[in-house]
């Protein structure tokens, strides 16, 4: 899986929110706000192909978390990037 272009992350007031540019994306209407987490994983994983192995090993590296809440919690942001059509 692989973030699609033309998807940006910004920090907005303290609130990270995905922001669509370009043509292929002139139809995008959706707000999409992060947590600081999947917004963390998303800072990693930009530009890259990722699957959810790799999204866990990222949380356990980086919070207190054991390694299947890490891989559910993946799971899960991956459905909901997939969901918003952020990914491909």
């Amino acid at each position: 899986m692989k973030i699609k272009n033309g998807f940006d992350l910004k920090n907005v007031c303290n609130e990270y929110v995905v922001v669509a540019y370009g043509k292929e994306n002139i139809d995008f209407t959706k707000i999409i706000s992060l947590n600081e987490s999947a917004a963390y994983l998303w800072n990693k994983v930009k530009d890259t192909d990722f699957d959810a192995e790799q999204l866990a090993q990222l949380l356990l590296d980086e919070y207190e978390v054991d390694a299947e809440t890490a891989l559910n919690d993946a799971r899960d942001i991956m459905k909901s990037w997939n969901e918003a059509g952020l990914t491909e």
